[in-house]
């Protein structure tokens, strides 16, 4: 090559790269973070997730702490009008005055009269009196969106936080937000489609014909739902959500009436006359039979379920946390048992079927059947068992072990300084033990001879 030669471009990748939006803080996470600003202290961090939860600054999704749009209006009030207050040397100086007066180096109403009334600089309240003069609390709870991508002509798309909750303006347009949508998910196509779904919302699906009264088909706080009725009309309107996995287009005049029955009576239940019915309900679709209650299969739906199928599904176990199956009822309940002074249950168990008095467990060989279990054998094996040192397994806690050692070492301090009036009566306790015990096993052998 030689100086001021031309170079040809033989060939040109282009390429692009993409950086990550930083993750959102996890409980941890956040913790870790105050303490590494020297923002309080590791006795007030849960008190401070706590707080910013309980006053719907963010919400969780999975492990994580999602802000909400009510934080973003606290955020902008306090860097625009108090940023000394939020500022993270000013909450770490505090924090440093909080340890002085706890220790006693510094006087608790000198710093929080300085603090409110001002020394030298103007305190929180002289600055509450002026800015409470210019604060426009409509403007610090408005958020536009998208502006440079709207029509010529169109009116801007808002977000404004209200007293009930977030919601969308253009124009006369609103539209309620729900509540667990992140603001970084909200772009302008799905901000249209929510004021063009809230505007189709005030036409109603048509009437009611019991009542005649119109049915609107709503987005709320929660999700979409169908609404009987106005509010106008006194009365607080029915409504009812929509069933999971159902569309707000796809919701049809006889499908919201059909919502707007729930809960449904699917009639008496054969055996006292009782009424079943169906309800949707946090968690899902399930019947109710009194106090019996079971969850609906996702092959039957709430707004079908005939009177036959939620019987079977009543006959059924009840299922509990992870399609575990509900205790099963005893096969056979013997005479109480003269050890434990407890019924002795005949049970079906995992590994077969088994005997307990409440303290000792005892499987059934496998040449008896349960038929075939007589009080004086169920005594026989349960004492042969308990003679072989087994019975039911106690759940022992984190520093149980320690705790029981330290009781013992306690048991055995106070056992020494017993009076020797406390010495007799503890010997013929002692007495009365032995010979209760030694009945047991006489009772047992002749169980046995028999």
């Amino acid at each position: 090559m030689v100086p001021g030669q031309a170079l040809k471009c033989v060939d040109l990748e282009a390429k692009s790269h993409t950086t990550q939006a930083p993750a959102r803080f996890s409980e941890a996470a956040l913790t870790r973070e105050l303490e590494r600003r020297g923002i309080g202290r590791p006795s007030t961090y849960a008190s401070i997730i706590e707080t910013i939860q309980d006053r719907d600054y963010v919400f969780k999704r999975a492990n994580f702490l999602v802000p909400t749009w009510n934080a973003f209006a606290v955020v902008r009030l306090m860097e625009e009008h108090f940023l000394n207050l939020v500022d993270y040397e000013f909450t770490a100086q505090m924090e440093d005055f909080l340890d002085a007066i706890s220790r006693g180096e510094a006087d608790q109403s000198k710093y929080l009269n300085e603090f409110y009334w001002g020394n030298g600089q103007a305190g929180l309240k002289p600055k509450l009196d002026d800015k409470i003069k210019v604060v426009d609390a409509r403007e610090i709870c408005t958020f536009p969106i998208a502006l440079q991508n709207l029509a010529p002509g169109e009116s801007p798309i808002c977000v404004r936080v209200g007293r009930f909750g977030a919601y969308l303006e253009q124009g006369e347009q609103r539209a309620t937000l729900r509540e667990q949508l992140a603001p970084d998910e909200l772009n302008l196509a799905m901000a249209k489609e929510l004021l063009e779904n809230s505007q189709a919302a005030e036409e109603p699906l048509g009437l009611c014909p019991e009542t005649q009264r119109p049915v609107f088909m709503k987005q709320g706080r929660f999700g979409p739902y169908v609404q009987l009725g106005v509010i106008d009309e006194g009365d607080k309107p029915k409504n009812s959500s929509l069933l999971k996995g159902m569309e707000p287009g796809q919701v049809t005049l006889d499908v919201a009436l059909k919502l707007l029955s729930l809960p449904r009576n699917l009639g008496p239940h054969p055996t006292d006359n009782q009424p079943i019915e169906a309800f949707n309900g946090k968690f899902g679709p399930y019947i109710k039979w009194g106090a019996e209650t079971r969850s609906l299969p996702s092959d039957i739906s709430v707004l079908e379920v005939t009177t036959e199928q939620a019987i079977e599904l009543l006959n059924q176990p009840k299922l509990r946390g992870r399609g575990r199956a509900a205790p099963k009822e005893p096969l056979r309940v013997l005479e109480s048992s003269p050890v434990t002074g407890q019924p002795i249950k005949l049970l079906d168990g995992r590994y077969g079927p088994y005997l307990s008095d409440g303290a000792t467990n005892a499987s059934l060989p496998k040449d008896v059947s349960a038929e075939q279990v007589t009080m004086d054998f169920a005594l026989q094996l349960l004492a042969q068992r308990a003679a072989a040192g087994g019975g039911k397994k106690k759940a022992t806690r984190k520093g149980a072990g320690k705790k029981a050692a330290t009781k013992k070492s306690e048991t055995k301090k106070t056992s020494a300084k017993k009076t020797p009036a406390q010495k007799t009566t503890a010997k013929t306790a002692s007495k009365k033990a032995a010979a209760k015990k030694t009945a047991v096993k006489k009772k047992s052998k002749e169980t046995s001879a028999e």
